[in-house]
């Protein structure tokens, strides 16, 4: 099979939630063809992954999920993919939510991206790691970026290019940016428990609230009826 040329193609690890959508959207505003890219590795919340395929449709963005369940055994340890582990309630930071980490997960969807850049034709592989990320999250690291950016240059005869715009941003500054383009965040997940309504109290609800608070705006997500709203309390 011959490559494809490469273009102004960029692939886009879109998970559903807020940080990939914004790196999604700006990619497009940029006049990138975006070929999005998300993987179902076994995670309890998968419900992230409806609201990725919806968003695509809408946008009319090529969408492919790529099953990866079959590694469930390999990165099971971790509560986002165990749901007989209690899942940690209360604010992002480390000693709260470690048990959320899911074992070298973003090398495993960066390979991935980067295979699926070559076989297209796209110059480029974009996720959405940042700022909040780095003391929890090994694999959101800026050394980490670093040492897959020179990976990127060197895996294929021709150099891709991996960018994160967000790694130094926390996620308040990422929300704005997305509301600075107009983005209407319903069209995310973020919960991590993945039911029918947003929790409000796993680290990942408590940090999109606060990111919507210190915005000033209310997050248009549904919340379950028992779930603290810092954007409706003053920030609170």
């Amino acid at each position: 099979m011959t490559t494809p040329s490469r273009g102004r193609r960029a692939v886009i690890i879109y998970s559903g939630g807020m940080d990939s959508f914004t790196v999604l959207h700006q990619a497009l505003a940029e006049g990138l063809e975006v070929h999005a890219l998300s993987v179902d590795y076994g995670q309890r919340h998968h419900r992230e992954l409806d609201t990725a395929r919806r968003v695509c449709q809408a946008l009319g963005v090529p969408h492919q999920v790529v099953d990866l369940r079959a590694i469930h055994g390999l990165v099971d340890a971790s509560a986002l993919t165990d749901t007989a582990q209690a899942l940690p309630e209360g604010d992002y930071a480390a000693d709260n939510l470690a048990a959320t980490v899911v074992p070298n997960r973003n090398m495993i969807l960066l390979s991935l991206a980067l295979a699926k850049a070559i076989n297209i034709g796209a110059e480029e592989v974009r996720y959405g790691a940042h700022g909040g990320d780095h003391d929890l999250y090994p694999d959101c690291r800026p050394e980490f970026v670093r040492r897959m950016q020179a990976a990127a240059e060197v895996c294929d005869f021709a150099p891709l290019r991996l960018t994160v715009p967000f790694l130094h941003n926390s996620k308040a500054e990422i929300l704005a940016a997305g509301l600075a383009l107009g983005l209407d965040y319903a069209d995310t997940w973020t919960c991590y428990r993945g039911e029918a309504l947003a929790c409000g109290r796993c680290g990942s609800c408590r940090e999109r609230l606060a990111a919507f608070a210190a915005n000033g705006v209310v997050d248009p997500l549904a919340y379950a009826a028992d779930s603290p709203r810092p954007d409706l309390a003053g920030g609170r």
